[in-house]
């Protein structure tokens, strides 16, 4: 099921956030997503919040801001089980255009954006991390 972010959810929401991008982004410093965490925790509810939750609870997670996707994040171990296929498809239903940027080092998931209908834009550096990042963007046909 998939529904709108509640309190009760930010422990894990936020969980999930630093596990996953410990593990998609192991070019990046650990530090730099621990020293982000408090950061992530009072934004999040101030974003829209989707967040996919099965019998065993929350298991992912996608966050906006307008029709920007600041961030797409599932459990470890729920990876490749559709979670956010059905996560940006629930956004996609709700969206005409959707932008995000993806770190080019981040192929997994510049693959899994190009399947859901996202193409390339531009690339920068992110000057924060130091590293490359796709602009990507998708428009309903």
């Amino acid at each position: 099921m998939i529904r709108a972010l509640r309190t009760s959810d930010m422990d894990r929401v936020a969980s999930i956030w630093l596990e996953t991008n410990l593990q998609a982004h192991s070019f990046i410093p650990a530090e730099y997503w621990k020293s982000n965490l408090e950061y992530v925790r009072e934004a999040l509810p101030l974003a829209e919040v989707h967040v996919y939750e099965d019998a065993q609870g929350v298991q992912g997670f996608i966050g906006l801001n307008g029709d920007h996707v600041e961030g797409l994040f599932v459990a470890a171990g729920m990876q490749s089980h559709g979670i956010g296929k059905q996560l940006m498809d629930h956004v996609k239903r709700r969206r005409d255009a959707l932008t995000l940027e993806a770190y080019r080092k981040n192929v997994d998931a510049v693959r899994f954006y190009q399947r859901e209908g996202f193409t390339l834009q531009n690339e920068d550096l992110d000057e924060s991390t130091g590293e490359m990042e796709y602009s990507m963007q998708w428009r309903r046909r």
